[in-house]
């Protein structure tokens, strides 16, 4: 896919609309962003600007290569355009690659020790056996498995986020925002 369909721009609007404009938040390891976008990725996708002036045509265009082509995650959307919008706010917020773990680990939890499709590597790439696995498991589970997948998926997520903001660690000031606005998102 080339140029993402509707949905797509939709869900990526809906981050940049969550993610907001330009932060510089001392407790938050990715430094200064715009629309969620760090400067780290920023400068790696080749903007060599002031974090505050990145165009918002700029950072929609990561979000699309990095986001939903790099890993996948619009091969998703044409089976279930739901778990595809949660594993590209996820991606963006916990990684992608986490994310797909996270997708790939819930599939083998699904699978019926393996008796309704094989399990697939946990290994962060949302290849062909994923998305075989990924089919199979929508065959099986249609619309309910699309409210079960999304609730593993927010379940792993939830987790994590606890786990970093545990201890008094510097993460406790986002877990609240993380919870309110990225957990249960997706219906």
């Amino acid at each position: 896919m080339t140029e993402p369909n509707e949905r797509l721009k939709a869900i990526i609007d809906g981050v940049i609309a969550v993610e907001g404009g330009f932060i510089d938040h001392p407790s938050d390891p990715g430094g200064a962003t715009k629309f969620g976008i760090t400067e780290a990725v920023a400068r790696a996708n080749g903007y060599v600007g002031h974090m505050r002036d990145l165009p918002r045509s700029t950072a929609f265009q990561i979000y699309w290569i990095r986001y939903v082509v790099a890993p996948n995650f619009d091969d998703v959307a044409e089976l279930d355009v739901k778990v595809a919008e949660e594993l590209i706010d996820t991606g963006v917020n916990a990684g992608v690659g986490r994310a797909a773990q996270w997708f790939q680990e819930a599939l083998n939890a699904f699978n019926e020790r393996g008796r309704a499709y094989p399990n697939v590597a946990v290994d962060g790439d949302v290849g062909p056996a994923t998305m075989n696995a990924f089919r199979a498991f929508k065959r099986k589970r249609g619309d309910v498995g699309t409210k079960a997948m999304l609730g593993a998926l927010d379940a792993l997520q939830g987790g994590h986020y606890l786990r970093l903001a545990s201890g008094d660690s510097k993460f406790e000031d986002f877990a609240f925002g993380w919870f309110a606005h990225r957990i249960r998102n997706v219906a």
